[in-house]
């Protein structure tokens, strides 16, 4: 039995996209020796996960000071030249206003569940996301209330505590099977993976394409 519904916010909710994202991209990639979008992509995400994964208990930052960072590191390792507060701001409105995936408004609407966000990002930043679209959730768990990122089960157990829900009667659905997944599971909830583009082939647990999917799980 399913008594409350939590999601990913990047990569479920809202897409990892949108004019602010990419005119990110497009700036680093024009002032600096950065190859192309699709590989300073590949290179911020990538430590980003490091970076995230470092920030733990007390050495815990927060994500716009993990972005600062990223971009001084592309400086040392592209020479890039830019304005390095401009390009933050920019990250800081990808975590606002970047576009909504088409399922999540019907999903909330007939999911007949609680829902919870679990996300890395500031609550303060998806507050806006979910005003902007007319989302209604019953609460947001962020890394900033336990001092630890995803895949962090401290995370997870925080999002129980605050849901009142036990670990057993929780699903947790998300698009990484490394953040969201194994996360989940670490903390002994269920979890489902969601891989809108069909790309895994191979997954520690149930798949679905669309979160019209999970209405079928609940």
């Amino acid at each position: 039995m399913t008594d409350a519904v939590f999601l990913d916010y990047t990569g479920t909710v809202t897409q990892e996209g949108g004019p602010d994202i990419m005119e990110m991209a497009d700036r680093v990639v024009e002032n600096s020796s950065a190859k192309d979008i699709p590989s300073i992509f590949e290179w911020w995400f990538r430590n980003l996960r490091v970076l995230e994964q470092n920030s733990y208990g007390a050495s815990f930052i927060s994500e716009e000071e993990i972005t600062g960072m990223l971009l001084k590191m592309a400086e040392q390792e592209f020479g890039l030249r830019e304005n390095l507060e401009e390009l933050v701001q920019l990250n800081r409105n990808f975590w606002m206003y970047a576009p909504v995936f088409s399922d999540v408004k019907p999903f909330l609407e007939q999911c007949g569940k609680p829902v919870y966000l679990i996300t890395n990002n500031s609550a303060k930043y998806v507050r806006i996301c979910l005003k902007r679209n007319g989302l209604h959730v019953n609460g947001i768990i962020s890394g900033d209330m336990v001092k630890a990122y995803k895949p962090h089960k401290e995370l997870f157990e925080k999002a129980l505590e605050v849901s009142g829900c036990s670990n057993g009667n929780a699903l947790m659905i998300g698009d990484s099977i490394s953040s969201d997944v194994e996360g989940a599971q670490a903390a002994g909830m269920n979890a489902v993976l969601i891989d809108r583009k069909k790309k895994v082939k191979d997954a520690p647990c149930k798949v679905i394409y669309s979160l019209n999917d999970a209405l079928r799980l609940l």
